[in-house]
């Protein structure tokens, strides 16, 4: 299929140097399933003025031929990628979108919003792997139910990789599947860096659409250490409506437009936002406040992304292994609608 893509794509024609954006070397990667199609676009010199126009020949094209596929163009500047500077390989080439799912503080939802985050995505069509990323709490083993999971690592080229747990047809890896659920994590901050640069760089990812990280809670080194590590496309703050939450959120915002970050906001994400009762589903009960959230996005010029309210399924689903956007139809719809907008948003800014 991917043969079949490239062939296809043989046929554009970049305007100004006359070479097709095949042989011209334009087309950077092609990653191909019945379901989603991936192409990578990179052009030579910055701001190229022919890129928006071949970009959307290229989604036409793809539209056109395959439209039973969700299809992702990706556009990209400057010769070559953007990758960390790193003395050992790295498995994280054919990821193609890094998500950075985070919160000002702990107890808002932030991993439980990453799990359903990751789920609405493969619905969406895309290849999607989930870092869990929260060291001194990793809970997204229980999300996915694959908490007795011992990764295996197998030789590739002559390094070792490891292998993540695959469930719901996400690629999981976390601390979590080293430790055992006891244990308790007293890691100064070299060592928890240096265990996240391991799980990032030699985990077996392969062909990844968008890879979402679950970061942990609050401002610090640790945040510093990923975004050193890997090249976000997006991030987004998730938080409940109260007033000592959203106050955190705003310590979230600064630091990804700090000038040393510089990591696109997606937007802000209220989780908890309402309590609806199953005997009386036309009532709410706004019990952490209400908009609280929607109000800080609006005052910081930053996307309301939506609320999530409570709902049992969802509290059950992490408890069992089954994020609720994949079970619940009501928890599904709102997270594919969040899912849409963060996608839109970071193929928007290319």
């Amino acid at each position: 299929m991917e043969e079949q893509i490239r062939k296809l794509l043989s046929g554009v024609v970049h305007p100004e140097t006359g070479a097709d954006i095949v042989a011209g070397g334009i087309v950077e990667r092609i990653a191909a399933s019945e379901a989603a199609i991936t192409v990578t676009l990179r052009f030579p010199k910055g701001r190229d003025p022919f890129a928006v126009k071949i970009k959307n020949t290229v989604e036409r094209l793809l539209a056109d031929h395959f439209p039973a596929a969700k299809t992702l163009v990706v556009v990209r500047e400057g010769g070559t990628a953007p990758r960390p500077d790193l003395k050992e390989q790295t498995t994280t080439g054919d990821i193609t979108r890094i998500i950075a799912v985070a919160s000002g503080k702990g107890g808002v939802g932030k991993s439980t919003v990453a799990a359903n985050l990751a789920v609405a995505l493969r619905d969406l069509g895309f290849r999607v792997g989930l870092l869990d990323a929260d060291i001194y709490g990793p809970s997204q083993p229980k999300m996915f139910g694959v908490e007795g999971y011992v990764p295996d690592a197998v030789e590739v080229d002559g390094t070792d990789r490891i292998v993540p747990a695959v469930a719901q047809e996400i690629r999981l890896m976390s601390i979590g599947f080293f430790i055992r659920p006891t244990d308790a994590l007293l890691w100064r901050g070299a060592m928890a860096t240096n265990a996240l640069k391991q799980m990032i760089h030699q985990t077996q990812w392969g062909a990844l659409d968008f890879l979402v990280c679950d970061l942990p809670p609050g401002t610090g080194d640790i945040h510093l250490s990923i975004i050193g590590e890997l090249k976000i496309d997006a991030a987004v703050i998730v938080s409940t409506p109260q007033q000592m939450a959203v106050a955190d959120v705003v310590r979230g915002i600064e630091m990804f437009r700090n000038e040393q970050v510089k990591i696109p906001l997606a937007g802000v994400i209220e989780n908890m936002a309402w309590f609806t009762p199953e005997e009386l589903p036309d009532n709410r009960y706004y019990l952490f406040g209400r908009g609280g959230a929607r109000r800080v996005a609006e005052e910081y010029g930053v996307e309301f992304l939506g609320e999530i309210p409570i709902i049992r399924s969802i509290m059950e689903g992490g408890d069992e292994g089954h994020p609720a956007a994949a079970i619940d139809p009501r928890v599904g719809e709102r997270y594919r609608a969040i899912a849409d907008r963060i996608v839109g948003k970071v193929m928007k800014n290319g």
